[in-house]
């Protein structure tokens, strides 16, 4: 597992932490207590590495707090964000995808708390109720995401995609404030670029036109949707030429 130097194993955790959190909360107190005593239990910085592309998947995670960034490099070399994992959801779930490696780079966009265990540990979860069922109903949600964003690629010009990613990330991780609905994680402009696979300067261009207009609040690190029904308007309708 790649973390920085600050990365640090936090005190002996509470079973009320997991107990809403839709993987384990079919379970009783004591079963909980059995499964955070084989966890450790990690605070990660903002932009820090969990796991990289392509090394061995030796332990599965869950989000206690923060949002994960999973990113992908292509072929030729660019790196695009997959999607973003929100707190409550497991990650890093490689065996439920039948692979040894893990299949993208996990990276913390904001300050994070992550419980993990060993993936040997993984075949005996199952036995645990409603583990089993949440894990898949979360792998098809994932795919699900993939393939709405490959869709999107192929179909959608620049501005709809920007305007439906920027949507997606309200809705999953959005936070009322008094000028709208703001992304409750930094996100750059280049996070954006690389979320919906075009350039720093279309995006920029966008993000200025949108602000001029009213739609968005954009500063350093952080995005406001002021006006979120003019977004769908946006991403359900080409610009005209």
């Amino acid at each position: 597992m790649t973390t920085d130097g600050s990365t640090r194993t936090l005190p002996r955790l509470d079973e009320s932490l997991l107990l809403h959190m839709p993987p384990f909360s079919r379970l009783k107190r004591e079963q909980i207590r059995q499964i955070l005593d084989l966890a450790v239990s990690r605070r990660y910085p903002e932009g820090v590495a969990v796991f990289e592309e392509g090394g061995e998947a030796d332990r599965f995670f869950i989000l206690l707090d923060g949002y994960i960034r999973v990113i992908r490099i292509t072929e030729t070399g660019e790196q695009i964000i997959a999607l973003h994992i929100p707190p409550g959801q497991l990650f890093g779930i490689a065996k439920a995808l039948g692979r040894t490696t893990y299949p993208a780079t996990a990276i913390t966009a904001s300050e994070s708390l992550a419980l993990s265990w060993p993936m040997q540990l993984w075949d005996s979860f199952p036995a645990y109720d409603g583990f089993a069922t949440e894990t898949y109903k979360t792998v098809g949600t994932r795919m699900g995401e993939m393939n709405n964003r490959i869709v999107e690629m192929a179909t959608q010009q620049v501005e709809q995609r920007v305007a439906s990613a920027l949507l997606r990330l309200v809705n999953q991780t959005g936070r009322k404030v008094e000028d709208g609905i703001e992304v409750d994680f930094p996100i750059t402009r280049q996070d954006l670029s690389e979320l919906t696979a075009t350039t720093l300067h279309t995006v920029s261009r966008l993000l200025s036109a949108w602000e001029k207009d009213g739609l968005v609040k954009s500063r350093r690190k952080r995005i406001v949707v002021c006006d979120p029904h003019a977004l769908v308007l946006i991403s359900h309708h080409a610009p005209k030429a």
